[in-house]
């Protein structure tokens, strides 16, 4: 997966070079014929809820299953919007398999509920939004979890944005915006934990 910092740089790169000033040589630009100007594609507009999304990338298969078991894909489904910070299947594999494998069982929804609810934030934050919020925040920034817990984002020094859970675990988001109709996802590198 590639670094959020990439699709940033190329998006302000991007915006950077139509903003450039034509360059003048001397000509007479009433008289000098000049091409039609085009202005750029606008992005497709996302048409899949966030759910629909993950359900289709193969990194998120683990995590689709589980919210199918507790029962979250529904509200996934519903009008949001919603953040989510989606571990992807590698971060789940770092739970030990006795604990994954107690999670889904029956009497364990409530507690796959709630960790799986502690990585969807109300409202649509990208990733410049988080980055210029956390800036704003003298260097972090408290998030408020569906599920009531906190996530503090940070950038670290290699530019990343790095979430630390009620635990004091860390997980870093290894891809950023990830579109959806209502709202979006940006995969992780650890299931974070609610405390």
């Amino acid at each position: 997966m590639r670094p959020m910092i990439r699709p940033l740089l190329a998006l302000l790169a991007a915006a950077s070079l139509t903003t450039l000033p034509a360059c003048d040589r001397g000509t007479d630009r009433e008289t000098e014929a000049s091409p039609p100007t085009t202005p750029p594609a606008a992005a497709p507009a996302a048409t899949d809820t966030v759910l629909a999304v993950a359900e289709r990338d193969p990194d998120f298969t683990t995590l689709v299953s589980a919210l199918q078991t507790a029962d979250v894909a529904e509200t996934l489904n519903g009008p949001g919007p919603f953040t989510i910070f989606a571990p992807t299947n590698a971060a789940f594999e770092k739970i030990p398999a006795a604990r994954r494998d107690a999670l889904t069982q029956p009497e364990a929804r409530a507690d796959l509920r709630r960790l799986l609810t502690y990585h969807v934030v109300p409202g649509r934050l990208d990733g410049a939004d988080l980055v210029q919020r956390i800036q704003a925040g003298g260097g972090s920034l408290a998030l408020t979890t569906m599920q009531g817990g906190a996530l503090t984002a940070r950038v670290n020094a290699g530019g990343s944005i790095e979430l630390t859970d009620a635990a004091g675990g860390v997980s870093r988001v290894v891809e950023a915006d990830t579109v959806a109709s209502n709202g979006i996802i940006h995969a992780v590198d650890t299931v974070a934990a609610p405390g």
